[in-house]
């Protein structure tokens, strides 16, 4: 269920906002929702990747099976 948030935003960074959003034909609270969702998504996914890589030996399994050297381990994924 979608809730209400109010948010004090700068002049400056208001008017962006409603540019960005013209840009893309939108509303401006419609677009402003979604780039803040945008951005709590993409911190919690980040959160996320860094309590995957403190887990115990996950980060060299990572860099081993994903790391910068081609192989039939990083086609497998």
């Amino acid at each position: 269920m979608p809730r209400e948030i109010r948010i004090e935003i700068d002049d400056e960074q208001y008017a962006q906002l409603e540019r960005e959003a013209h840009q893309l034909h939108e509303d401006p609270d419609v677009y402003a929702g979604r780039v803040l969702a945008q951005g709590l998504n993409k911190a919690r996914f980040l959160e996320g990747c860094a309590e995957f890589l403190a887990v115990p030996g996950m980060r060299e399994e990572f860099a081993r099976r994903f790391g910068p050297e081609s192989g039939p381990s990083a086609t497998a994924a």
